[in-house]
């Protein structure tokens, strides 16, 4: 299904394609009709080309960064050296001239769109989404759900618990349905709708997870050999870190089922 991006997004994709990182990186400028600079969410990797087709798209007032993976944040120094922008992330390390980001929070000089930042955990310890509360809303997620596939929680900066209570806030977005603008692949008309599916195939994988286990696999690349089977084994390193974050997560206490 195409989806058409409203009149104050564009997607710049990076050429860095790869299994990980799909067709490439999704880079957002965005700038409301008649304001006066844009703000750039993910610059993606120091691709220079890349950078300078973001910046020619300025004047720009402020970079955003839904996590610190190189492939969304490395070129953010070299944009702000073309733009003299500022950097703002969750993580303190990844800002430069600019507080860290907050849940909740409204961000001012945001390309005259109303931008709130939605922290959603888990993919990384950092991550975060940006909800654009528009007359089209939409909701930049990283790599907190893709625009096609899966994610990788990768133990141990990434942990289940919190990645599924980041689903369960998406999913229950009060406005429906808001526009997906992922961190890779195409765009989707409804967050909400794929953070569900995302939510229902956590549990099935959790499911096999346990039944691996019980079937004797010892190790979390045991368990990838039985649940993967069917998957690239060049995905077989990124599927191990995701299996040790469900190990994790299923060691851990869990809080009894509601009434």
């Amino acid at each position: 299904m195409t989806v058409t991006l409203p009149a104050w997004c564009t997607l710049i994709r990076a050429d860095n394609p790869s299994p990980m990182t799909l067709e490439g990186t999704n880079t957002y400028v965005m700038r409301a009709p008649g304001a006066a600079a844009a703000v750039v969410v993910d610059p993606g990797p120091l691709d220079e080309q890349h950078l300078q087709a973001v910046a020619a798209l300025g004047p720009v007032e402020l970079i955003l960064l839904t996590h610190g993976h190189p492939d969304h944040a490395e070129g953010a120094h070299l944009l702000r050296e073309m733009t003299s922008a500022p950097i703002a992330a969750a993580d303190a390390r990844l800002t430069v001239a600019a507080d860290p980001l907050r849940d909740g929070q409204r961000i001012q000089g945001a390309g005259g769109l109303r931008l709130r930042v939605v922290t959603t955990p888990g993919h990384t310890s950092d991550s975060v989404s940006f909800s654009v509360e528009d007359d089209v809303p939409a909701l930049l997620t990283g790599d907190t759900i893709l625009g096609r596939g899966t994610t990788v929680v990768a133990h141990p900066d990434g942990r289940l618990g919190p990645y599924l209570d980041s689903l369960t806030r998406i999913r229950d977005l009060p406005q429906r349905p808001v526009l997906l603008l992922p961190g890779h692949g195409p765009v989707g008309p409804d967050a909400a709708a794929v953070a569900s599916d995302y939510l229902a195939h956590r549990e099935q994988r959790l499911a096999q997870v346990r039944a691996a286990r019980a079937a004797g696999a010892a190790s979390a690349r045991d368990v990838v050999r039985v649940v993967y089977a069917d998957v690239d084994p060049v995905l077989w390193a990124a599927a191990e870190l995701s299996v040790r974050a469900q190990l994790d997560y299923l060691d851990q206490p869990q809080p009894p089922p509601s009434p």
